[in-house]
Order: structure tokens, then sequence, then C-alpha cells
């Protein structure tokens, strides 16, 4: 199955970020273990820098460990590996600067045609979390205010019509506020890509209502950094009842 279909399947979906930087070699092994087991769907790898060059080796670690798809999450266009199964192909949408919105494509374009990766074009946008957030830093762009949901839904609709595949709403890593579900539940209505939640996820509660008000997927980060087994609370919980829609929290 590719990471489209699973996309965009009507399942919700639960998807563990590694960032290479921030975890050990038996960590990272063990985490890759605890995903599978909890019932994980994929593993994203990536971070807003990577300080070292080892994302083919952080690959082979985790294929040692799990058999989850691995798909890139870029921080930068030399976060690129031909070892992983796909790659969200991110454009900052939320922001207005050209080397996130098109010009680090360019530069990878050739090398991603000629792989055998699966590219999946992907609007992103930063939702201010109530906090600066290295992402924010790094890529020299404001977060779209989190009470301006107009302008998170136009930015999405744009994505939209523009022909990507997937939105990806970003508090950031280590977020002190999630998206809020407003947010989400407006995004969900307005366009037709599947949703992907990241940043300040940290407890079954909170993310089950994320996915409740309409996310596809949410993304576990630092939590999981933090806990690894944090992982196997999440996903229990979200599973532990089915998902009406009685029970959206707004």
């Amino acid at each position: 199955m590719s990471i489209k279909d699973i996309l965009f399947n009507s399942e919700k979906k639960v998807a563990w970020l590694c960032d290479p930087d921030k975890i050990a070699e038996q960590k990272l092994i063990y985490t890759a273990r605890v995903a599978q087991n909890a019932g994980a769907d994929m593993v994203l790898i990536g971070g807003s820098h990577l300080q070292f060059n080892g994302l083919d080796h952080c690959i082979e670690l985790i294929r040692s460990a799990c058999s989850l798809p691995i798909v890139l999450f870029p921080g930068n266009c030399m976060q690129i590996s031909p070892l992983a199964d796909a790659i969200l192909f991110l454009s900052l949408i939320s922001g207005r600067n050209p080397d996130l919105l098109i010009g680090q494509h360019v530069n990878v374009a050739y090398q991603l045609q000629q792989s055998k990766l699966e590219i999946i074009p992907t609007g992103y946008m930063l939702i201010d979390s109530g906090m600066p957030t290295s992402v924010s830093y790094i890529s020299n762009t404001m977060p779209i205010p989190r009470d301006k949901t107009d302008i998170a839904v136009s930015t999405a609709i744009a994505s939209e019509l523009l022909g990507m595949q997937a939105v990806y709403l970003e508090a950031g890593s280590g977020a002190a506020l999630t998206v809020p579900l407003q947010c989400v539940k407006a995004v969900k209505e307005h366009t037709h890509l599947p949703i992907i939640v990241g940043g300040g996820i940290n407890n079954g509660k909170i993310a089950k209502s994320i996915l409740l008000n309409g996310a596809d997927m949410i993304v576990i980060g630092n939590a999981a950094e933090e806990n690894p087994d944090c992982l196997f609370d999440i996903l229990s919980y979200i599973k532990k009842t089915p998902f009406n829609a009685e029970e959206n929290q707004q």
C-alpha cells in the first residue's frame, strides 16, 4: 500500500516523528519497536536541521527494528535519502520565505524525479503555539495567529487548488499549545485533502480530540522522544472507544 493510500483511507492514523539529532541509537531502536508494537502507522524522519550526516544510518537502524513505512519529513533540501519509502515534499505555504516555498524544491527536483521515493506534495502551515519554536526560527517565518482560522482555511484551500496532496498543520516541536481544534475542524470542512497535525500532542486525550475534530493523522515527536512508551498510552487511548461525531469537542 502506498503512503497516499494510507493517508486517504478513512481510518485515523498516528505517526512517530524521529529527529535523528535528538535521539541516541539504542533509544531510537527501542522507540521504533515500541511504535510498531503500539500500532503506529508510519515513521516520519527529519527535523528543523540535521547537525550530522547520518540520515541513511538512522533509517537503517529503524528498518532493523520495525517494518513501518518510513517517510521523509525534511527541514531542508539536504534531508533526502533513497532508503526511505516516501517524502512529504513540503512547501511552507503559511510563510513568505521564497526559499521554503519553492527555492529548495528546485535544488532537489531532478534528484527526486530520478529517485524511487513516493513524492507527496504537502502544504505545510505553521500555527502559533503560544511560544517561539525551532521551525519558526529556522524558517524565518511568522506562524498564522491562533485566532485567525479564516487565514488558515484560505491558505489550506489555496494549497489544494495549487495541487497539493496533503495539508500539514504544525504547532512546532515541543509546542506549549497544539493547533486549535477549531482550526483543524475548519480546514477539514473546507478542503478534500488529508489533514496531518503535529506539535504539542503528548497524551491520548489531546490526540483523540484532534482526530475527532478532523485530523486524519497526528504526529507524535517530542513526547515519544522523552518517553517512548507514551506511544502505547496514546494509541491505546485512541483505540479504546470508537470515533463518533457526537464526541467532537469544540
